[in-house]
């Protein structure tokens, strides 16, 4: 057998992973996907301040490397995570706006993320997943997740509170989104961060200058060039920021098992043989991203969306929306343009994606029916959503463990200690 499929050519109906449209017809789906991924790939490193053009780049990378690793069988785009946010605001000591001025340190803790999950990996290429789905159950996962979302309440926050007209402002992207994602329709409804943040970003450049607040300096995009090389930064390891950092990896784990099965759903194919390949490739690429000042990466929901209402499902689709990525991450003035979303905006947004996050647990947790009449279940996800959401910091070996870490080890301990007694 050969490595990759052979792709069959498909005129009509659904698409399935090994088979493939026209080279123009993949080319445009490859953009859409694009297009799909872009508002967050985008958002998540200018929180963390980071540089936006050099995680599209990378994101195409890790998309690239996702398809070969994985036999060009499972269809995936890889984008910015925002599982990394809170670690990485405070290993960082990031203060919100502007570049981060310690960016080696997290880059560090992001390749020793990456290189747990990879190992995680090796190991359920071997074994398989039952232990995973044994560690973290869903009440657990939805505990974890919604400590994230919560924990970063501060961030956003700060984000908007310079002036009442940027909370003002903050609110209007707020609602320009939730309209987008509620009343529109085909691509548009699958584009609400990017419809919504640009909407906003138009009202603050008509309305700023009248309150007072800065002007957008569109100066910047005019000076800008159109090809230039990504500004890399190398990484620093320290190994407190690596232990505060390298959790997340449970959290990808979680996040990127959900979305191959709901793949293996849309497709109607067992996938369940390329999940260890699946947490490598996304190791790899959030090691590679590391080591170049990218943002650490996993399989994107937008994406997946995009499959479930084009019901085209080839892997060749993400090896042109991959090489697109890595084109947009060779202009300097695509990132001048990023650039130039004013921090009241970006607030917004932050609303929003955080929000979301925190709001994701709720979705796991009805959709496995998790009993919360069981003390166990209930107790463990109160637990952790306070540490996660009070940031509490806990001093161990040395170093201190955030709020994120803190919430994500005290919900797996608690829980299998109350799970004693039924076990």
């Amino acid at each position: 057998m050969s490595y990759f499929p052979n792709w069959t050519l498909k005129t009509s109906g659904a698409v399935m992973p090994d088979e493939r449209l026209s080279t123009v017809q993949t080319f445009i789906a490859g953009l859409q996907h694009v297009v799909a991924m872009f508002g967050a790939t985008a958002l998540a490193p200018i929180l963390m301040g980071f540089d936006p053009n050099v995680a599209i780049f990378f994101s195409g990378i890790a998309t690239l490397l996702f398809f070969v690793i994985t036999r060009g069988q499972l269809p995936s785009y890889l984008g910015s995570s925002f599982a990394f946010i809170g670690v990485v605001i405070a290993a960082s000591g990031y203060a919100g706006s502007g570049p981060n001025a310690n960016i080696a340190v997290a880059l560090g803790g992001i390749i020793a993320c990456g290189a747990l999950y990879a190992a995680i990996g090796l190991l359920v290429q071997g074994v398989g997943t039952a232990w995973i789905e044994k560690l973290l159950p869903p009440v657990v996962t939805g505990a974890v997740i919604g400590a994230i979302g919560l924990n970063l309440t501060a961030v956003a926050m700060g984000m908007i509170s310079a002036s009442p007209y940027t909370k003002w402002i903050a609110l209007f992207t707020v609602v320009a989104v939730a309209l987008v994602a509620v009343y529109g329709r085909g691509l548009a409804q699958r584009l609400p961060v990017l419809i919504g943040g640009a909407g906003a970003y138009i009202l603050y450049a008509a309305t700023a200058p009248s309150f007072g607040a800065p002007a957008v300096d569109f100066g910047r995009i005019g000076a800008a060039a159109w090809l230039g090389m990504p500004n890399f930064v190398a990484p620093a390891f320290d190994f407190k920021a690596m232990a505060l950092i390298a959790p997340v990896a449970l959290i990808l784990v979680a996040e990127n098992l959900g979305h191959i099965k709901g793949i293996a759903v849309m497709t109607g194919r067992n996938l369940d043989p390329l999940i260890g390949r699946g947490f490598m490739a996304d190791g790899l690429a959030t090691m590679i991203a590391g080591s170049g000042g990218g943002t650490g990466v996993t399989t994107y929901a937008e994406n997946m969306g995009v499959m479930a209402v084009t019901r085209v499902y080839s892997t060749l689709v993400f090896v042109a929306a991959g090489i697109i990525a890595l084109v947009l991450g060779f202009s300097p003035k695509f990132g001048a343009v990023i650039g130039t979303i004013p921090v009241a905006v970006l607030g917004g947004l932050a609303i929003v994606v955080f929000g979301l996050i925190a709001a994701t647990a709720g979705r796991i947790w009805v959709e496995n029916q998790v009993d919360f009449s069981n003390p166990k279940n209930l107790l463990t996800v109160a637990t952790a959503l306070i540490l996660g959401a009070g940031d509490l910091k806990l001093p161990l070996f040395g170093f201190e463990l955030g709020g994120i870490g803190t919430a994500t080890f005290g919900a797996i301990a608690l829980y299998h200690l109350l799970n004693r007694r039924s076990a």
